[in-house]
C-alpha cells in the first residue's frame, strides 16, 4: 500500500550476515529513490497548477539516511524543510502523507503534521491528544514542529538538548517517566549551509557550546544558498572551518566537530554512530558537516537552478549526486545487482506514483460532495431565479474544485438571492452556516490548546489577607510566590540574565539559586532568541519554564523566535503540540529609550497564540503566575518596572491565589466617563481621578489585567452603557494597543452604541522617551494629561458646567 512505512535501522556490521547487511542497504536505497521521485513528482504537481508552491529535500537523501540510523525512540528533531528523507526512513512520514500535504488536505488524519496548514515538508510528531494530555514521548521519535524562516529552528533546538541535561542531572525529574529516560535524548537539528550566516545559528551554537548539552547539529551543506555562492556566505566558504575554535581539547569543553561527503554512504554512517555515540553517552554537543550535497531541482518551485549555476558546477552535481554515487558504490562492493537495483527503481516509481494519486484523490473526494451539494442546492433555487443557473454550471464545470470555488459559489448565491425567501435558500444557508462551523475547524481553530489544562480550567482562588499580613516591597511579594511554587512543582525552571546568582535585577529571584539550585533557577549569557528557544524547548519536553528577557524592550530581540515559533506552535500543529513557556518581563515607565519601552501593538501584532498579562502591581502578577504555572499555555507576563518596591499587602496564599486571566476589573466606580488604562498608568489615572473628583467629574476606571485575552466577561461595554464616554489611556504609540482596546470594547462589545460623544486615546508620543524625568513627562501620559484629556470631553458634553481651562 503506498501509505506504509518503511524504517531505517541502525547497523552492526559485526552481528550481520553479509545477506542481512544487503537488505539493508536495499532497503535504505529504495528509501532514497522514493524520496527523490517524491521531490520530482511534487514539483511537477506544483508546476501543473494542482499545489501552490513545493520545497523538497533533492540532493541531500544520503545523509539523512546515515542521520535517521542514529535516531532512536525519544530522540527529538528540531529541522529544516529538507528532510523529508529523514521523515520517510524514521516512519515519521509516509510519501502519501508527503502529498496530503502539499496539496493542503485539512481532512482529519490526511495531514497528520499540521492538518494542512503548513506547506509540505513541515513535520511534527503528536505530542499531545485532543484534550491537551501528553503522551509517552520516550516511546515515539519525536519531530517538532518545522517553521519556515531558516535558522528559526536552532533556538528552539538549544532547549530540546537541555532538558536532556536536566532529566539527568536533576534526580527530583525522575518520576516524569513518559518525557525521559535519564536523560539520554539526543536534539538532532538540521540547517542548510547558507543559513549558518543567521545570527541565531551563532547564538545557539555558542548556547550549546555554553550549557555542553546533547544537541547534535547536521549542516546540508550544498554550495549556496538560493542563487548566492558560498563565497557571498561564510568566511572562508566553510562553516566547519570557521567554528574550529569551539572544538573541545582535553583541557576545555567544546563540541566535537565532524567533517564528511554527502554523498559517502559508508562514511556517513560510520561518522552519525560515532557522533551521535558520543553527544548522547558524554552530553557533548557535536556538529557534522556534511558537504560536497546537490540540490538537483534548484531552491524550490519558484524558480531554476540553470540560471545561477555554470555549466561545469552543474555537470558536478550530476556526476556527485548522492544517490548515483550510493547506487555506484552498492555496484562497486557487489551489495547489489544492476537487475536488482533497477527493480528496485522501477517499483520505487510506480509506488510513489500511486501514493500521490491517492493523496490527490482523496483531497478532491473530501470536497466532491460539497461540490455537488451546493450545484444542486442553485440549481434548485434558479427554477426561482434563472440568472443562478449560470453560477451553478460554472461550478459543475470547474475541475478539480477546491473548497475555495465551492464556497464562492454559495455566497454569490446567498447575496444574489438577498431579500428573496425560498425552501431553496434556506436550505443553502443552512447548509453555509453548517460549513462555515466545519471550515473554521479545518482552518482556523487551535490558536491555543484549549485543553483541561487550559487557563480558563484553573480554579479562580482569591487571595487571602488577615490582621498578620505585612506590608512588603513588591518583588517581596513574587519572591514569596516564586518560592512556593518552586517548593510545590519541581518541573519548573527559571533562566535569563542576572537570574540566578543575585536573583534578576528587581531582587524578584533572590536567594532562590541558593535554596534550588542552579539546575532549576539559573544564569544565562546576553542571548535573547536562545533564551526564548531554550524555553521553548523545556516546555516541549514537559518542563514549566520561566524565560527572562531583562527589559521588555529587549523582547525585540527575541520576537522572531516567539512570533515564528511559539505563539504559532498549537495552531500551526492543530493542537498536536504545546509549549506552556511564561515569558517573564518587565518595562513601561523608567528612564531613558531603551529602559522604558511598551511596544504593546508589536506584541499584540506578533503573539496572538500566546497570552500577554499586564498586571498592575506585583499581586496581580503573582496571581497570574500562579494561575499559568498551573496551566498549559504560553504567556508574556510584563511586571510594572517602577513597582517593585512600591508597598503592597502579602497574601498569606501567596503561592495559592490566582487571577483569572481575560477577566477585567473595575478599580473605582464612576458615573462620568469610562477609562480603561493597564500596568503602570493605571497608577496615573488613579491620581488624576482624585482631582477630577474635586471639579465634580466621576470617573470609572477599569484594568483589563490582560490584553491577550480581553475583558472576556464585557465589564468595559457595561461600564460604557453606563458612562457613555470612553477614555483609553496607553503608554504605547498613538493609534498603538489603544487602537486595539477600542476595537475590541466598541466593535467586538458593541460598545459604539452606548457613546454619546467621541471616543479618545491618550497615549505617548509617536517616539520613544528621552532619558530623564523631564522627558518621561513630557513624552508618556502624564496626571496633567490626564486629567485635562477628561476635562475637555466634559467641557464638549456641557461646556456650561465644565467651562474650558485654557480659554
Amino acid at each position: 500500500m503506498p501509505n506504509e512505512k518503511l524504517m531505517t535501522n541502525a547497523i552492526d556490521a559485526s552481528e550481520l550476515s553479509f545477506n542481512d547487511f544487503k537488505s539493508i542497504v536495499i532497503n535504505d536505497y529504495k528509501i532514497a529513490f522514493e524520496s527523490r521521485q517524491a521531490s520530482v513528482l511534487g514539483r511537477r504537481e506544483v508546476l501543473t497548477g494542482k499545489a501552490k508552491f513545493g520545497i523538497f529535500g533533492d540532493g541531500k537523501e544520503v545523509p539523512q539516511l546515515a542521520m535517521a540510523r542514529a535516531f532512536k525512540n525519544g530522540d527529538w528533531r528540531s529541522g529544516y524543510y529538507r528532510d523529508q528523507t529523514f521523515a520517510f526512513a524514521t516512519g515519521i512520514s509516509t510519501i502519501k502523507e508527503f502529498f496530503a500535504q502539499l496539496y493542503a488536505n485539512p481532512t482529519d488524519g490526511a495531514d497528520p503534521f499540521s492538518g494542512g496548514r503548513q506547506m509540505n515538508c513541515h513535520f511534527a510528531t503528536k505530542s499531545v491528544n485532543e484534550d491537551g494530555s501528553w503522551n509517552d514521548l520516550t516511546q515515539i521519535k519525536n519531530c517538532s514542529s518545522d517553521i519556515s524562516p531558516t535558522g528559526g529552528q536552532m533556538a528552539r533546538l538549544v532547549g530540546l538538548a537541555y532538558a536532556s541535561k536536566l532529566f539527568r542531572q536533576n534526580k527530583e525529574l525522575d518520576y516524569l517517566k513518559h518525557f525521559s529516560v535519564n536523560g539520554n535524548e539526543v536534539a538532532f537539528g538540521t540547517i542548510g549551509n547558507a543559513s549558518t550566516s543567521e545570527g541565531v545559528f551563532f547564538e545557539a551554537i555558542n548556547a550549546a557550546g555554553v550549557l555542553q548539552i546533547p544537541m547534535a547539529v547536521s549542516i546540508w551543506d550544498d554550495a549556496y544558498g538560493i542563487s548566492v555562492p558560498a563565497k557571498y556566505q561564510t568566511t572562508k566558504e566553510d562553516i566547519s572551518e570557521v567554528l574550529k575554535g569551539f572544538q573541545r581539547n582535553a583541557d576545555q569543553p567544546g563540541y566535537e566537530i565532524y567533517k564528511v561527503k554527502g554523498w559517502d554512504y559508508p562514511a556517513l554512517c560510520e561518522v552519525y554512530e560515532k557522533a551521535i555515540n558520543v553527544c548522547r553517552e558524554e552530553h557533548v554537543p557535536v556538529l557534522i558537516h556534511v558537504t560536497e550535497l546537490t540540490q538537483p531541482q534548484g531552491h524550490s518551485t519558484s524558480g531554476s537552478h540553470e540560471r545561477y549555476k555554470s555549466k561545469d558546477r552543474l555537470s558536478w552535481e550530476t556526476e556527485y549526486d548522492c544517490i548515483q554515487k550510493m547506487r555506484a558504490w552498492m555496484l562497486e562492493s557487489a551489495v547489489a545487482t544492476e537487475e536488482e537495483i533497477a527493480e528496485v527503481e522501477k517499483n520505487a516509481k510506480v509506488f510513489v506514483r500511486n501514493a500521490q494519486k491517492e493523496a490527490w484523490n482523496e483531497f478532491l473526494d473530501s470536497i466532491k460532495p460539497e461540490q455537488k451539494q451546493v450545484v444542486d442546492l442553485i440549481s434548485s433555487m434558479a427554477k426561482h431565479q434563472p440568472e443562478l443557473a449560470k453560477i451553478a454550471a460554472n461550478l459543475t464545470s470547474t475541475a478539480d474544485a477546491q473548497r475555495r470555488e465551492v464556497f464562492t459559489a454559495a455566497r454569490k448565491a446567498i447575496r444574489l438571492s438577498a431579500g428573496l425567501s425560498s425552501p431553496e435558500r434556506n436550505e443553502l444557508l443552512a447548509w453555509y452556516k453548517q460549513q462555515s462551523r466545519f471550515n473554521h475547524d479545518r482552518y482556523n481553530s487551535k490558536l491555543h490548546t484549549n485543553g483541561k489544562e487550559s487557563p480558563d480550567m484553573i480554579a479562580v482562588v482569591d487571595a487571602v489577607y488577615d490582621e498578620q499580613s505585612k506590608m512588603v516591597d513588591g518583588r517581596e511579594v513574587l519572591n514569596a510566590c516564586f518560592n512556593e511554587n518552586f517548593a510545590r512543582d519541581p518541573r519548573l525552571v527559571a533562566f535569563g540574565e542576572d537570574l540566578g546568582n543575585i536573583g534578576d535585577v528587581n531582587q524578584g529571584f533572590a536567594g532562590l539559586q541558593a535554596k534550588y539550585g542552579e539546575l532549576r533557577i539559573t544564569d544565562t549569557g546576553i542571548r535573547e532568541m536562545t533564551i526564548m528557544g531554550q524555553g521553548i524547548g523545556l516546555a516541549m519536553r514537559g518542563l514549566k519554564p520561566i524565560a527572562e528577557i531583562q527589559y521588555l524592550d529587549y523582547l525585540i530581540f527575541a520576537l522572531n523566535v516567539l512570533s515564528d515559533d511559539l505563539a504559532s506552535l498549537s495552531y500551526r500543529t492543530k493542537g498536536i503540540q504545546k509549549a506552556p513557556v511564561i515569558v517573564r518581563t518587565r518595562g513601561h515607565r523608567l528612564e531613558g529609550i531603551w529602559h522604558s519601552g511598551s511596544p504593546i501593538s508589536m506584541i499584540l501584532g506578533a503573539l496572538r497564540g500566546m497570552h500577554l498579562c499586564v498586571p498592575r502591581n506585583m499581586t496581580q502578577a503573582a496571581g497570574m503566575y500562579n494561575t499559568l504555572f498551573r496551566a498549559d499555555e504560553p504567556a508574556v507576563v510584563i511586571e510594572c518596572l517602577n513597582g517593585y518596591r512600591l508597598k503592597e499587602k502579602l497574601p498569606g496564599n501567596v503561592g495559592d491565589f490566582t487571577v483569572p486571566l481575560g477577566k477585567a476589573e473595575v478599580l473605582e466606580e464612576g458615573t462620568d466617563i469610562t477609562v480603561i488604562s493597564y500596568g503602570s498608568s493605571l497608577r496615573i489615572v488613579q491620581e488624576a481621578a482624585e482631582e477630577l473628583s474635586l471639579l465634580g467629574i466621576s470617573v470609572e476606571i477599569i484594568d483589563p489585567q490582560t490584553l491577550l485575552p480581553f475583558d472576556t466577561t464585557q465589564v468595559c461595554v457595561n461600564s460604557l452603557a453606563k458612562t457613555n464616554k470612553l477614555l483609553v489611556v496607553d503608554e504605547d504609540v498613538p493609534g498603538g494597543a489603544s487602537a486595539y482596546i477600542l476595537q475590541k470594547v466598541l466593535e467586538e462589545q458593541k460598545g459604539y452604541f452606548h457613546l454619546d460623544g467621541q471616543p479618545k486615546t491618550l497615549s505617548a508620543k509617536a517616539h520613544r522617551p528621552p532619558f530623564g524625568s523631564d522627558g518621561d513627562y513630557f513624552s508618556k501620559p502624564s496626571v496633567d494629561d490626564v486629567i485635562e484629556t477628561i476635562y475637555q470631553m466634559m467641557h464638549d458634553a456641557n461646556p456650561t458646567k465644565y467651562p474650558s481651562i485654557f480659554e
